[in-house]
């Protein structure tokens, strides 16, 4: 079968979309499954609320500890919020293959449920006293037993659930069914990388999803869609919004096509910086064209290219607008002309 040809266009246009970055959707629970279907990664504090702010009308600020909500350790080991339903695929899609990965993984929940006894207590509290490392404590979640509730300050609190009734192959079929939905075309290794799984289980996974697929190419390169989705790229795009505000970790920038993203290498180093926490990404009119980082009620804004009046005034209430838990006052945009130097600055 000759690969579906797709444009840059079609690429952002679809994934635009499917992520609910053009239109934002109606406050609800099936809302906030929709926009955590690949999950929200909220391993910098309370990125998963940014990104549901991004998607979802009048978000309050309580939205990520909504009760059809889960926060648990996910793929690579990161803090995500997912859809208390979906638990199973986000946790047992990491599990590992080997012997001894699974072992670690099993004694460690086991030891874990039997000393809790359903209580819940932080995380180093728990390893201390069980006395091992407390971060040793996540590979425990590969089991599906357990969760947990981070604040984005002090040591998480950390509680057993019963097992899910799922496979760890099963799950790991839906995580790439899951990302090749949200992110479009990838290739076998981005997959693997974003489902913090090794190159071989990566390619177990996909080849147990492969009569699901279509395999395309894009300017930067060939990779596989879902087979159900190729209508959805065909679509002529919708109006883009005017400006959205994406968390580091953000479904929309957690693709491997990176490139195709962000043409500009310049930009590029900005946005994914590999010595320090990222930024967020600044959406424009339907194109990255900045970044972002926050410290309390102050968010400071580097824009890549002169902001017209209304985008930065988009901008400005899609900030103003942000609900985010201990910020009482309204946040307030700092607009820059330069990238500022590196920084650990929360985004």
């Amino acid at each position: 079968m000759a690969p579906l040809r797709l444009t840059r266009d079609q690429v952002l246009a679809y994934r635009r979309r499917v992520g609910a970055l053009d239109e934002k959707l109606p406050w609800s629970a099936e809302s906030l499954r929709q926009v955590a279907w690949a999950g929200l990664q909220d391993s910098v504090p309370r990125g998963a609320q940014v990104a549901m702010h991004a998607r979802i009308a009048d978000t309050p600020a309580d939205a990520w500890e909504d009760p059809s909500l889960v926060q648990l350790w996910g793929p690579r080991f990161s803090v995500f919020v997912v859809a208390a339903e979906d638990h199973s695929v986000f946790a047992l899609g990491t599990m590992p293959d080997e012997p001894k990965g699974r072992a670690r993984a099993e004694d460690a929940a086991a030891a874990l449920a039997t000393f809790l006894g359903g209580r819940r207590m932080t995380y180093s509290e728990a390893g201390h006293a069980l006395g091992i490392p407390p971060n040793s404590l996540r590979y425990a979640a590969a089991t599906g037993t357990v969760l947990i509730r981070w604040e984005g300050a002090g040591q998480p609190l950390i509680w057993t659930v019963p097992r899910p009734d799922m496979t760890p192959e099963a799950a790991r079929a839906e995580l790439v069914r899951r990302y090749l939905r949200v992110v479009g075309p990838q290739a076998v290794d981005a997959v693997a990388w974003w489902g913090g799984m090794k190159p071989a289980r990566g390619r177990d996974a996909f080849e147990r999803v492969r009569d699901d697929l279509l395999p395309v190419t894009t300017p930067v390169g060939d990779g596989w869609i879902l087979a159900a989705d190729e209508e959805a790229f065909r679509k002529p795009p919708e109006e883009p919004a005017l400006a959205r505000l994406l968390p580091s970790g953000d479904p929309y920038l957690m693709a491997a096509d990176r490139e195709l993203l962000v043409p500009e290498a310049a930009h590029r180093a900005i946005l994914w910086e590999r010595s320090t926490v990222w930024p967020g990404g600044l959406l424009v009119r339907g194109e990255l064209a900045g970044t972002w980082r926050r410290s309390l009620a102050k968010l400071t804004v580097n824009a890549w290219r002169p902001l017209t009046a209304d985008e930065r005034a988009a901008t400005e209430a899609e900030a103003a607008g942000l609900r985010l838990p201990g910020v009482g006052a309204p946040i307030r945009v700092t607009w820059v002309d330069e990238p500022a130097p590196s920084s650990r600055r929360r985004a």
